[in-house]
């Protein structure tokens, strides 16, 4: 790879938002920077030391609201190539598929998924019912508009239920009050949702089997990794939570654990790579996602998830199952780096 080649790393700040329900009052919420997003902050000065093994003309800038100035500013970089972080912009997660928009206005080539792929992951409403046209299956569910007063007569749904916000990402709104297994406890924690996040809500079946989280770099699976709840203290439900993601001195932060390579049998094994590929193709994802999968007791995956662009941390899920393979961190950046190039030079 010639000198000469220039990366522009392309990330957001992270914004004021509300951390989490972490108490049984529904006003006890606390505001504070998401963790969700500084996390990918934070991690800015490392990518791009690993990525100056292979690059020595790398730059990064922050994707704000001012577009007017982050368009000049990307042109006066002229990248040859966009790594793209952008999570969100101002805290609004719909338009991290815009940002993915500009680049392709200016006619950039970036990593990771396409606008249309973004907004179609953002919304679990329309990857469920994409997923399950295409026979995959996923946890029955009830979309809860905002503000609208949920009647026990068209709540359909068999206990228990986990409440998700519709249009978010990185377990925001995730807690250990999420799983509800009477519709008093649904109507309770939705009200908490509504009045925290005024967004849609999701009501989906809660799947109590193992969690699986697969990895697809470019077509390729990379070894599956499971979650363990090992530890968890007796009461509170096996989800991976906000805190359990992003808050390090919290219980469910010590008892979720990763466990890649997954302890699962050569059958189980190739039916969830089978789903994982499957979903990547049919949502349309590019480069790098992570597909999340739930086993009933019986052993049939349920599809919960489906995340293009997945946190590229040095210690995320994805970076811990690229060393599975025996991928270096630095060469995960670099491969990733290299489909954007390869489109530019395709072009």
């Amino acid at each position: 790879m010639s000198n000469k080649t220039k990366i522009l790393v392309c990330y957001n700040e992270p914004v004021k938002a509300y951390a989490n329900y972490t108490g049984k009052k529904l006003n006890s919420v606390e505001e504070n920077i998401d963790l969700s997003e500084s996390e990918i902050s934070d991690s800015i000065s490392d990518i791009i030391s690993h990525l100056r093994l292979y690059y020595e003309n790398i730059e990064s800038i922050v994707f704000s609201s001012d577009v007017e100035n982050t368009i000049a500013e990307i042109a006066k970089c002229s990248p040859d190539a966009i790594l793209n972080f952008v999570e969100s912009v101002n805290g609004k997660a719909h338009y991290e598929a815009y940002a993915a928009g500009i680049y392709e206005l200016m006619g950039i080539n970036y990593t990771g998924s396409t606008p249309v792929s973004l907004t179609i992951c953002l919304d679990k409403s329309k990857t469920k019912q994409i997923l399950s046209t295409f026979g995959i299956k996923t946890p029955g569910f009830h979309i809860a508009r905002y503000c609208e007063k949920l009647k026990e007569e068209d709540f359909i749904l068999k206990s228990p239920v986990i409440l998700k916000l519709l249009n978010e990402d990185a377990s925001i709104g995730i807690s250990e009050f999420s799983v509800a297994d009477s519709f008093s406890e649904v109507t309770e924690r939705l009200t908490f949702l509504f009045k925290t996040y005024k967004q849609d809500v999701l009501i989906e079946e809660y799947i109590s089997g193992r969690e699986l989280n697969v990895s697809v770099l470019g077509g390729r699976i990379l070894p599956v990794s499971e979650i363990s709840f090992a530890g968890l203290p007796k009461g509170l439900p096996k989800i991976v939570t906000y805190e359990g993601k992003w808050s390090p001195e919290s219980t469910y932060f010590k008892y979720t654990n990763p466990v890649c390579p997954a302890d699962i049998d050569e059958d189980t094994k190739e039916k969830v790579e089978a789903i994982a590929l499957k979903c990547f193709d049919l949502l349309c994802c590019r480069d790098y996602a992570r597909i999340d999968m739930r086993l009933s007791k019986s052993g049939v995956p349920y599809v919960i998830e489906v995340n293009p662009n997945p946190d590229l941390s040095a210690d995320a899920g994805f970076a811990r199952a690229a060393a599975a393979a025996g991928m270096s961190y630095a060469g995960l950046l670099h491969t990733i780096t290299g489909f954007a190039l390869e489109r530019r030079d395709n072009d």
